[in-house]
């Protein structure tokens, strides 16, 4: 029997020793670090590989450093120019320091998510609707750059923002593409009355020149009768020349003998 008990004895040691290596012993990978408590004090950073903690006596907390995808929902928004429109972004972030997103932080990825929906919204705000459409890129990067700032306490960097949908009610999309239907018009107009004038001023430069010389004009009414006798044209038009109404009336002018 005491050789049973002695042999009973040492399995049980021989198990706990190995669950005590165990829990003493942690791998950690190359994009993890740990953040190491003894006695619930802070006492530094290990990783990655193979690393020893004291059983019972140090505690550990696993940190990803990835690069981490974040969804922003769809949030209201009043802009600028008091338009109620529907925002939704993604954000990319990660941590680049494991002690302050761990002590600093109680859920960093909870926290980041509530302060990107509140800068989301405080942002957009200040634009108007057609700086949310146009300039998304000059957006993102306010965004961007007040998130990063805010979660630098928190060891967090903020890598990039997009704004992914901008969500307009049909009557405010009605009245953008009335908008921009009367914009259309009215470059038209800008640009057939800029046709208008330059054409005026050629017309008065071509006068300037056929003025210089007369028979010039009788070239042109040539030219145009060429132009009006078409194959398929039976009407003919002759010009009739300034120079014998002149003539007429001169001579109707004087007094007959």
């Amino acid at each position: 029997m005491t050789m049973i008990g002695g042999f009973i004895f040492y399995i049980v040691a021989v198990v706990l020793l190995l669950i005590t290596l165990a829990s003493a012993i942690k791998i950690l990978r190359e994009y993890q670090r740990a953040v190491v408590f003894t006695l619930g004090r802070f006492t530094g950073v290990k990783g990655p590989g193979l690393i020893l903690l004291v059983p019972y006596v140090q505690q550990m907390v696993r940190v990803d450093l990835r690069t981490r995808v974040l969804d922003v929902p769809s949030q209201d928004v009043i802009s600028h120019d008091n338009v109620s429109v529907r925002v939704s972004a993604v954000i990319y972030f990660r941590v680049i320091d494991p002690e302050k997103s761990v002590i600093q932080v109680e859920d960093f990825m909870a926290a980041t998510s509530q302060l990107a929906q509140t800068t989301l919204r405080s942002v957009l705000g200040k634009h108007d609707l057609d700086e949310m459409l146009a300039e998304r890129d000059r957006l993102n990067e306010d965004i961007q750059r007040m998130l990063d700032a805010q979660t630098d306490a928190w060891g967090i960097k903020v890598a990039n923002v997009e704004i992914k949908h901008v969500d307009i009610n049909e009557s405010m999309i009605r009245a953008i593409a009335r908008q921009a239907e009367a914009e259309r018009e009215r470059r038209a107009k800008i640009i057939n009355a800029e046709g208008e004038q330059q054409a005026a001023a050629k017309l008065v430069e071509a006068a300037e020149m056929l003025a210089r010389q007369p028979m010039s004009m009788q070239l042109r009414y040539l030219s145009t009768l060429n132009v009006i006798a078409g194959e398929n044209n039976s009407t003919i038009v002759f010009p009739f020349p300034m120079e014998l109404i002149h003539l007429l009336d001169g001579k109707a002018d004087k007094p007959t003998e």
